[in-house]
């Protein structure tokens, strides 16, 4: 092989969605980097088809493609797919419409499809490790024609439930008949999700409960968190964001308060407090409808210069409720 792929970065055009845009980064024989921008049209009716691309992206002066990941949003390029072979992880997740066995459309498309190809090959693959105590069983079973193995114990998950993992197989960890939630300190068995019921939830069904926690939202769901999580993924949806949404809507509430506030006092900046709280409201919409974005660093940037004046307020507040204190008499 001439070449060996470092890099692959897959972006989507956010006025028009069938247009898409991959960044692919190639390690060559003599050490050097080769960096080659491509532009495809992912027709919803017809095939997929792969244009003639003038360099975008890449001439972009903030564009260094090893600092960006999924969510990153140049314009109206937002990535939704980040490869990077010396990252670990690699990747979070592939989503479904990448994948051949979902989406054969992309066998139009061999230049994307090829490295695609290659990505899929470094999925991590579990390790069958021997334990001391499974050699022990093995032994006893060879030794002992009444051997009876042991009971298989369930792990308690001390997680964030927040958070899908990648790292285990739930189905590894659960049995085939039953599912568990978690609630209040203790695990309870319940009946599993049909299937046929489960293989209707769609995305938009998703996206009803995306401001409850992922708890709440599996019981209004009838599936259990197992399940959720899985069809999460299907989604290509890394993190339930509850807390993204919520986040927002705890700064939209602020603005609107402030609004208020400065309506009496100064229009031009009650009015530049409204266009802000529309940004956001704006955001909260985009990361409903595409749950796999993150909150944009602008955003971040706000909520943590609300953080800090809410803390010099109680700072201040506490000084003075110290000063008006009356002091001890000797």
């Amino acid at each position: 092989m001439d070449s060996s792929l470092i890099t692959l970065l897959l972006f989507n055009n956010t006025i028009q969605p069938e247009l898409m845009r991959s960044v692919h980064v190639y390690r060559e024989c003599d050490g050097g980097e080769k960096e080659v921008e491509r532009e495809f049209v992912f027709s919803e009716n017809g095939s997929y088809v792969e244009m003639k691309a003038t360099p975008i992206l890449r001439l972009l002066k903030s564009f260094v493609c090893e600092e960006i990941f999924e969510g990153y949003k140049n314009g109206v390029w937002l990535c939704v797919f980040a490869f990077h072979a010396y990252n670990v992880p690699q990747f979070s997740h592939i989503p479904t419409f990448l994948l051949v066995t979902r989406n054969p459309k992309l066998q139009a498309i061999p230049n994307l499809l090829n490295d695609l190809h290659m990505i899929y090959k470094l999925e991590p693959k579990k390790e069958q490790k021997s334990t001391p105590e499974s050699s022990a069983s093995e032994e006893l079973k060879g030794n002992n024609n009444d051997f009876q193995p042991p009971k298989k114990v369930l792990p308690v998950l001390n997680q964030d439930l927040n958070c899908l993992p990648y790292e285990e197989d739930e189905a590894e960890l659960l049995d085939d008949e039953t599912d568990f939630g978690s609630s209040a300190g203790f695990l309870g068995k319940k009946k599993r999700a049909a299937s046929d019921h489960v293989a209707k939830i769609t995305l938009s069904d998703l996206a009803k409960y995306f401001d409850m926690p992922i708890a709440e939202a599996s019981n209004n769901l009838n599936v259990g968190l197992t399940v959720l999580k899985r069809k999460c993924r299907e989604f290509g949806i890394p993190r339930w964001p509850h807390r993204k949404i919520k986040s927002l809507d705890s700064l939209i509430h602020d603005l609107q308060e402030e609004a208020k506030h400065q309506e009496m006092e100064d229009k031009d900046a009650a009015m530049a407090v409204i266009r802000r709280q529309k940004m956001l409201e704006s955001e909260k919409e985009n990361i409903e409808k595409r749950p796999f974005m993150d909150i944009q660093i602008e955003t971040k940037r706000f909520r943590q210069d609300i953080f800090k004046r809410r803390h010099r307020a109680r700072v201040i507040e506490k000084q003075n409720l110290q000063l008006q204190a009356p002091k001890p008499s000797n």
